[in-house]
């Protein structure tokens, strides 16, 4: 299997334009949604506090996981029955899935800052969502073969604290942007709509899998996901190892497909979280194990625990992997 770029069809799509009209929802709803404004003094940088200071919401992070897939995603909420081991799912789907969660909704902008360059401590996130397009900075845009030109960016950090001006101007300078028309979501995973926007990141994992999977990105063209959302954790460890669980064990994840059935039933096999040795333990504990260095970590845990890969050009499904609710509920429940 090798890779190929996206889709002719995402070629003439604008992932910060599709999202503008999110973002301007998500700001005039920004009482409603329980999230707090800011203008950066130094840079005038609109800022979106969405769980340091502000409570934030649920119903915020379905919005902040639909702006994350450059406004070709939806993610609902919905409740889960009992013979599914837990009360709240989030649903995810896009019908240009490869744009809108490799080309969007990826954490993979690296933005750092040193102690000596923000004149206290030093500063590190992953950037995810559409700005990422207009600065294509990862390598992946290149096999994607995407950029994206827009007058507006949103991008979306997962830190508990306003990144320093030099980040700013940096992500400024990037994506060629006046201040004015980029804004910042910040949703620390101790928060509501931080655990919400990262489980509502289950499609996204699966495609990223795929990709390292050397599967070819243009034959992939529908994508269906489920998850459960756990309660965030006030630690930022465990709120990172729920979500990450969430995704590893309770993630079902359905890609409609066209090409060969070798390679789609290929795909099948190899894509759950099972496949990982590390598979079975909780991610939290797996991260404290290997002194909190990502690198380290089995990259085949990394995935969803179901899948289904249909093929349109031959009518046939595989099916591979399973849920296992039982370790989640152990994880999370409380019985009263």
């Amino acid at each position: 299997m090798s890779n190929t770029s996206a889709p002719a069809a995402a070629a003439g799509l604008s992932v910060n334009t599709l999202a503008r009209p999110l973002v301007e929802r998500l700001l005039a709803d920004a009482d409603l949604l329980r999230l707090r404004l800011h203008r950066d003094e130094a840079t005038g940088v609109r800022i979106v506090d969405a769980g340091i200071e502000a409570r934030g919401s649920v119903a915020a992070g379905l919005q902040v996981g639909e702006i994350c897939m450059g406004g070709l995603g939806r993610v609902n909420l919905r409740s889960g029955g009992g013979a599914e081991g837990w009360p709240t799912w989030l649903d995810v789907r896009s019908s240009e899935p490869v744009l809108a969660c490799l080309g969007s909704q990826y954490a993979g902008w690296s933005l750092a800052a040193s102690k000596e360059e923000t004149g206290g401590k030093k500063f590190f996130s992953l950037g995810s969502g559409p700005a990422r397009a207009l600065a294509v900075k990862e390598k992946l845009f290149e096999e994607l073969g995407y950029r994206d030109r827009a007058p507006t960016g949103v991008l979306v950090l997962e830190v508990d604290r306003m990144p320093p001006k030099i980040v700013i101007d940096k992500i400024l300078r990037d994506c060629d942007l006046q201040a004015q028309a980029l804004t910042l979501v910040l949703t620390p995973t101790t928060s509501l709509v931080g655990t919400t926007q990262v489980v509502a990141r289950v499609l996204e994992v699966a495609l990223h899998k795929a990709h390292e999977l050397g599967f070819a990105l243009a034959d992939i063209v529908d994508g269906a996901a489920t998850a459960p959302l756990p309660s965030p954790s006030a630690d930022a460890i465990e709120a990172m190892g729920r979500t990450n669980d969430a995704i590893l064990y309770g993630g079902r994840v359905h890609l409609t497909v066209r090409g060969d059935d070798a390679a789609a039933r290929a795909l099948a096999r190899a894509l759950p979280s099972r496949n990982s040795r590390d598979h079975g333990r909780s991610f939290a504990e797996i991260f404290k194990e290997v002194e909190y260095d990502f690198y380290k970590i089995d990259a085949a845990l990394f995935a969803p625990a179901e899948v289904w890969i249909s093929n349109l050009d031959s009518g046939r499904t595989w099916h591979a992997g399973a849920p296992d609710m039982a370790l989640l509920q152990r994880l999370w429940l409380q019985e009263a």
